[in-house]
């Protein structure tokens, strides 16, 4: 008969950077893109700082999920900056075209 199985030891409460990367990725999905290259970033370091022993293990979640939100805020953000610049400059040239034709 084997040996009976022991519970895994308590894998701690994930960082506050953690958490905060993955409040940062849903508020620049959301709402605030701005938000995104930020929690891309923290998303990243909680992650490095995992991997090298230097933050609780527990976070790795939150900061992988913190980061890819953070990726698609900061693609949301680029595609709204270049929407406001495209559009915003060919109706710009728009109202100068119709001034100058009058």
């Amino acid at each position: 008969m084997g040996e009976p199985l022991m519970p895994p030891p308590p894998a701690g409460k994930a960082s506050s950077r953690a958490t905060t990367a993955l409040i940062l990725g849903i508020v620049g999905l959301v709402c605030c893109p701005l938000c995104g290259p930020f929690a891309w970033f923290m998303g990243m370091q909680e992650g490095k700082a995992i991997k090298a022993g230097q933050s609780s293990a527990a976070g790795q979640g939150l900061a992988t999920v913190g980061m890819v939100l953070g990726i698609l805020g900061t693609l949301y953000f680029v595609f709204v900056l270049l929407w406001v610049l495209f559009f915003g400059g060919m109706a710009m040239l728009s109202a100068l075209s119709s001034a100058a034709s009058q």
